[in-house]
């Protein structure tokens, strides 16, 4: 993984006030969401949930739900409680996925320890128990799926498994934007897959979806691991490359600078991907539209990937949004 902030050059803007990395700032709707899931009040987080219009948006509460430390006291009673329902047990499924993962960390294979790897795995086992019941009994159920394709991956059961499932989510919902990114980072050579694989993946998704779709983000994602996977200076190389920055390019524009775009809660990951990506290989042009719809919304994905997100978000917003002045070729 490269330690520099590639392409990211430029002296700060002076404001002092943003970006900020939190969802619920850059999403304020989703601040109830989290007073309830805090709160360890179930009613009322079953009651916002239920009242999200989109299998988008419920995969995205799930996440941030599953994020927040202590809510598996709670939905282990609501999951008691109410048996037949799939939500409170896909949250807690959910939410013994990130429990591992926290205690596994984010580090290569070679630097986690066996008994990290013990109680990590302990944990995916619990939450692939409960994913597995759900999954059966409510076969479309995106969210359950979803958490499945992390359980797959971290309980090393292969790319054909990880696959089966990524296809039983997609026959119905063949666009679901959080399984393609669980399924990309399965396909990279990371887990045992192949750049062909993780690439073609990416391009299938973002061809695939009808324009103005959030899956055009996934070449971005899948070029920003390839650069991860780089040595220092071959990385940057990579990244100012035109064949990356034509295909960075034309996946903007069949996904989040189509006209037919619609801006929802995943579309500000979206833009931060092609923000972070063309700004590593220096493509600022070609930045500054994603920088000029996302303001102050940052994520922490992908910029995490840099030593100080903040900087070099700043940093890479001024160097973009100051090349409009030349106009877009």
């Amino acid at each position: 993984m490269t330690s520099t902030t590639n392409g990211m050059a430029g002296d700060g803007p002076t404001n002092t006030w943003g970006p900020t990395f939190d969802p619920y700032d850059n999403t304020p709707e989703l601040i109830p969401l989290r007073t309830a899931a805090q709160a360890g009040h179930w009613p009322t987080l079953r009651a916002c949930l239920a009242g999200l219009d989109s299998v988008d948006k419920l995969s995205s509460a799930v996440g941030l739900v599953a994020d927040i430390p202590g809510v598996e006291n709670f939905l282990e009673r609501a999951a008691a409680e109410s048996p037949g329902d799939p939500l409170p047990r896909t949250l807690l499924a959910e939410r013994y996925v990130y429990i591992g993962w926290d205690i596994r960390s984010g580090a290569r294979a070679q630097h986690v320890s066996r008994d990290q790897f013990t109680q990590f795995h302990d944990w995916l086992r619990k939450a692939e128990q409960l994913l597995i019941e759900v999954c059966a009994e409510h076969p479309a159920y995106a969210p359950a799926w979803t958490a499945r394709l992390m359980t797959a991956r971290g309980l090393q059961l292969g790319q054909a498994e990880a696959r089966r499932r990524y296809d039983r989510l997609s026959a119905h919902h063949p666009h679901h934007y959080h399984a393609q990114v669980q399924l990309l980072q399965q396909l990279c050579p990371k887990w045992s897959g192949s750049w062909e694989a993780a690439h073609g993946f990416a391009r299938e998704c973002a061809t695939a979806a009808p324009d103005g779709s959030n899956s055009g983000a996934l070449v971005a994602l899948a070029h920003i691991e390839r650069w991860l996977d780089l040595d220092t200076g071959e990385d940057a190389a990579y990244m100012r490359g035109l064949p990356v920055r034509d295909d960075l390019r034309n996946a903007a524009q069949v996904s989040v600078l189509h006209p037919d775009h619609r801006p929802d809660w995943n579309s500000i990951g979206a833009h931060n991907a092609f923000a972070f990506a063309f700004s590593l290989g220096n493509h600022w042009e070609y930045a500054a539209p994603h920088f000029a719809f996302l303001g102050d919304r940052a994520s922490e994905s992908p910029w995490h990937y840099v030593p100080d997100k903040k900087s070099a978000f700043l940093k890479s917003r001024k160097a973009a949004l100051e090349s409009r002045g030349g106009g877009n070729r």
